[in-house]
């Protein structure tokens, strides 16, 4: 969430406003050596990856903020958000993916800052990495984890979120039911809401307005961010040097950074950054494979899905868009995404390349075809036929969609790869599209779909 901060920063100082208000922010942020004697590192990819980290300030909040919105207790001067953000090579999208605090992760070999004691890998929570080896174990940890080569490390406590927040005159959020949580103190009705500085807060850090823990404020941050950026780029503040002047103000002294993002770095970035809207911004959060993995010495962890982060990954390292792909014109709505749905083709025909055409026009679809279509032992099929196990129902319903007039035939033990056999009736894939636009194989919704109207 403090992370948030910072990304504004950057996004403010995409104007090109001046290069000595931008000169001074680079003169007074706090430098940290994040990749100090760093060795076999990732392989560069294309584009650009800042790891974005917030740090627990809460005790250069005032008492009576700090009572107004629920920050009692001592700070951990830990990490609890932790965002990798890619910026395309080409400067037209900005994708940005939330790893969980609570992610299980293993260290690489490293010296502990505070005792100096070398320490051998081990399992650690993610946020942990921050205590024992501070930015330099956190970067190694995330880039161990991702196989992704971390450019740049920026570092942000929530005192400037708060203040961030309030210079830009509030920002706007917007929710489809009630939010409580007599933690932090949130209560928002359902609808739209105007957010000062330590009601964001009390918005960004709440984990139990809705029952989904870590992982729903996860996905209100990201939310919030696409609200902040779409503000931020829409309502003059890049344009206004006064009000730009007060943001970085409002962040001096609570920035750390690594040594080379300096001006230029800043100004590139910045006018880089000109070009993104909220359609071109998405975000998610890394696929979890299981969200109460119990590790002992650690308690409960947040197990990754290995496979699908590691296709997740792979192509911020390739520099490809995440969010799954969106047919044009008319589509129908469907209840499980394409992408989430995987298929094997087979030919009941004696036409030739039939099974190639059904499988090309899924593919195109967004559905995840074997790309590999099979002749079937029919080969009299009339209507194309649709063969599923039934615990995957609701995804062969999606299927038959997408093949108007075809049949659904359940057949125990099949598992989750459903199977198309097409008939002499195929004419040609219809265009569908989730209900639910955060669906998709990594969960990836666009600024534009997130933000309010």
């Amino acid at each position: 969430m403090r992370a948030v901060t910072t990304l504004s920063v950057v996004v403010l100082a995409a104007a090109g406003i001046g290069h000595a208000v931008v000169t001074r922010l680079d003169e007074e942020i706090t430098r940290v050596d994040a990749f100090k004697d760093m060795k076999n590192r990732p392989e560069p990819g294309h584009g650009m990856n800042v790891l974005l980290v917030g740090t627990d300030g809460r005790d250069r909040i005032g008492a009576k903020e700090r009572r107004r919105y629920r920050l009692g207790g001592d700070p951990c001067h830990c990490t609890d958000t932790m965002m990798i953000v890619h910026i395309s090579e080409d400067r037209e999208r900005a994708s940005i993916v939330s790893l969980p605090r609570d992610s299980y992760a293993e260290t690489p070999e490293h010296t502990d800052r505070v005792t100096g004691k070398t320490h051998r890998a081990h399992p650690i929570k993610l946020n942990a990495a921050y205590a024992e080896g501070g930015p330099q174990l956190t970067v190694r940890t995330v880039e161990h984890m991702t196989k992704v080569k971390i450019d740049h490390y920026v570092e942000v406590d929530f005192t400037s979120f708060m203040r961030t927040v309030d210079v830009l005159g509030g920002v706007k959020v917007c929710t489809a039911r009630r939010l409580k949580d007599a933690y932090t103190g949130l209560d928002l009705s359902a609808g739209t809401h105007e957010l000062d500085g330590g009601e964001a807060l009390q918005y960004v850090r709440s984990r139990h307005a809705d029952g989904s823990s870590d992982i729903g404020r996860m996905k209100r941050q990201q939310r919030f961010m696409a609200s902040l950026m779409s503000q931020a780029t829409s309502s003059g503040v890049l344009l206004n040097p006064i009000k730009f002047r007060d943001i970085t103000q409002a962040v001096l002294g609570s920035v750390r950074a690594d040594k080379e993002f300096g001006t230029g770095e800043l100004i590139d970035l910045g006018r880089a950054m000109r070009n993104l809207s909220p359609a071109s911004s998405e975000f998610t959060t890394v696929p979890i494979g299981r969200v109460a993995y119990t590790v002992k010495g650690l308690g409960s962890t947040v197990k990754w899905d290995e496979k699908k982060s590691a296709r997740l990954f792979r192509a911020l390292r390739d520099d490809r868009p995440l969010a799954p792909y969106k047919p044009r014109g008319k589509y129908a709505l469907v209840e499980v995404a394409p992408q989430q749905i995987r298929v094997q083709v087979e030919n009941g025909t004696d036409v030739p390349g039939l099974g190639k055409k059904v499988d090309r026009q899924l593919a195109a679809t967004g559905f995840r075809t074997t790309k590999a279509p099979v002749n079937s032992r029919q080969r009299d099929v009339r209507r194309t036929v649709v063969t599923y196990d039934p615990r995957w129902d609701r995804s062969a319903k999606s299927l038959a969609t997408a093949l108007p007039g075809s049949a659904l035939r359940p057949v125990r033990a099949q598992g989750p790869v459903l199977k198309v056999i097409a008939g002499t009736d195929f004419t040609k894939v219809r265009k569908v599209r989730a209900q639910d636009p955060q669906q998709g194989e990594f969960g990836v919704v666009t600024g534009d779909e997130v933000s309010c109207p």
